[in-house]
């Protein structure tokens, strides 16, 4: 894992402007265990630790509902990840690829998704398990899994 101002052998960076052609509004932040990237797993585990995503006013109303599904989407800011490389030389490959190619959080806008299995909700926090950011990103939206379109099944008698 190299630094965040340090670029890999082969890699290719590109000099960018600072964004100024969009809005977000962060509804929430993630809460996980890792502080540094080098710490934070590559891809989410189901089985991974509890974390807890907190939704911020006014948009804990729009938890309604939420409950009922098994899996949610969250779509998340990558606030630390470098915005500058095209060709990127994964620390697990000695090939380089195109940043469209990778799943790598370096992106021109760097926004992350996972699907994560919902394990709780008490007001306006939720516990999930297999996130794969930083403590403290910012969230953008969070939605049923693409997969999870209905509720969960009731119990039955």
């Amino acid at each position: 894992m190299v630094s965040m101002s340090e670029i890999r052998p082969h890699e290719v960076m590109v000099p960018t402007t600072p964004p100024d052609d969009a809005r977000l509004r962060f509804i929430g932040k993630i809460h996980t265990p890792w502080t540094d990237r080098k710490d934070c797993p590559r891809q989410g585990k189901q089985d991974g630790p509890e974390c807890r995503v907190e939704i911020f006013e006014p948009w804990v109303p729009a938890l309604k509902g939420i409950e009922d599904f098994e899996q949610v989407e969250l779509l998340y800011w990558l606030d630390k990840a470098r915005r500058d490389l095209v060709i990127q030389n994964p620390g697990h490959s000695d090939k380089t690829f195109g940043t469209f190619a990778l799943r790598s959080p370096v992106r021109p806008n760097p926004i992350g998704t996972v699907s994560a299995r919902l394990i709780s909700v008490d007001g306006p926090i939720l516990t999930v398990r297999g996130l794969d950011c930083l403590d403290g990103t910012p969230l953008i939206d969070l939605k049923p899994d693409r997969c999870s379109f209905t509720p969960k099944a009731p119990p039955k008698p």
